[in-house]
């Protein structure tokens, strides 16, 4: 059986930092593209970062990008995210996603195989 569990998510003030773990099973991991979505309250789940089964290849929304860094450990069957300078805007559930086709649509919900059932984030100032 398939399992996504992420960790890591809590209340973290406006500029902070955190970082999220995601930990698989029942899935040969390195083969996995991997990804993390978020969904804020009222609105639809979006792509935050993407990275690739060999880990050489990594992707990040623009809402994201340079305060981000997606990272995986395919021994440990892991796949972290570590976000900086954290806006109240980034406040979500947090969700990470597992994709065996790699058909190169990483920013894409229905592209992705397994879901983890999510982890809280709040930025409060």
């Amino acid at each position: 059986q398939v399992q996504l569990v992420e960790s890591g998510g809590g209340l973290v003030q406006t500029g902070g930092s955190l970082r999220l773990s995601c930990a698989a099973s029942g899935i040969t991991f390195s083969i996995y593209f991997m990804a993390w979505f978020r969904q804020a309250p009222g609105k639809g789940r979006e792509f935050v970062a993407a990275i690739s089964g060999n880990g050489r290849a990594a992707f990040y929304a623009e809402s994201v990008k340079g305060r981000s860094t997606i990272s995986r450990d395919n021994a440990a069957k892991r796949v972290y995210l570590e976000m900086n300078s954290l806006k109240a805007e980034d406040t979500a559930v947090y969700y990470c996603a597992a994709d065996l086709r790699g058909s190169g649509a990483y920013y894409r919900e229905d592209e992705y195989d397994y879901w983890g059932q999510g982890t809280q984030v709040t930025v409060s100032s």
